[in-house]
């Protein structure tokens, strides 16, 4: 609707103009169309998802209170287990579609292994080490039944294993597209994605390992 009013806008415009200066008003139009159409079509600004204070908004899975697997304190969310090695995932409460997700992360101790799960526990953005492929895949869509159908490029170039880390997962429909660093890394199409659910923060099981998250944003898409 934006778009339509705005070409009306212009005609109406032009038709006002004498035709001597048709030439010189032109090029200024073609610059304003432009930069008002890639306004229309940016995406939404993210807003924050985790409070840096509790986990007001997640569901921590049972026994998180007595195990403190998932925590918050001084704007970081600390996700660690012990030498149990339990796996469990701290889901959002909220269900989501077409999403835009921003969050900062860092590797503590052990072997990491975690992700982003994508409106269910199948999907997965993966962070840290492959547990079957051993080695690190963080970036890479997990698939249940094709595990890494592809592989994130440059991230070995990119990646700070003990600084901060900034990643974007975008997910529209079927397609997952990720940046790391702002700088794209992987793009694909799950054929096994699903419309709408929450999004899971994974601690997977089998280590015994650490990693913070923090400035985690989300804009919802159209």
């Amino acid at each position: 609707m934006r778009r339509k009013t705005l070409s009306k806008g212009l005609q109406s415009m032009l038709t006002r103009i004498p035709l001597c200066s048709m030439n010189k008003l032109f090029p200024s139009l073609a610059v304003l169309t432009f930069v008002l159409s890639v306004s229309v079509q940016a995406d939404p600004k993210p807003k924050p998802i985790f409070n840096g204070k509790d986990l007001a908004g997640w569901k921590a899975p049972d026994g998180n209170e007595e195990k403190g697997w998932y925590s918050a304190a001084d704007g970081i969310l600390k996700v660690k287990n012990g030498p149990d090695k339990k796996g469990s995932i701290l889901w959002t409460k909220k269900s989501y579609r077409d999403f835009v997700m921003e969050f900062d992360f860092r590797f503590g101790e052990g072997v990491i292994d975690t992700g982003i799960h994508i409106r269910n526990d199948k999907d997965q953005i993966q962070i840290g080490i492959s547990g079957s492929l051993k080695r690190d895949m963080t970036g890479s869509p997990y698939i249940p039944g094709k595990g890494y159908p592809i592989e994130a490029k440059g991230v070995a170039e990119l990646l700070k294993a003990k600084d901060w880390n900034t990643m974007k997962i975008k997910a529209v429909g079927k397609q997952y597209t990720v940046w790391l660093q702002g700088k794209q890394v992987m793009t694909y199409k799950s054929d096994g994605a699903i419309d709408e659910g929450p999004l899971g923060i994974q601690l997977h099981g089998g280590w015994v390992m650490s990693v913070d998250f923090r400035n985690i944003k989300l804009a919802e898409l159209p």
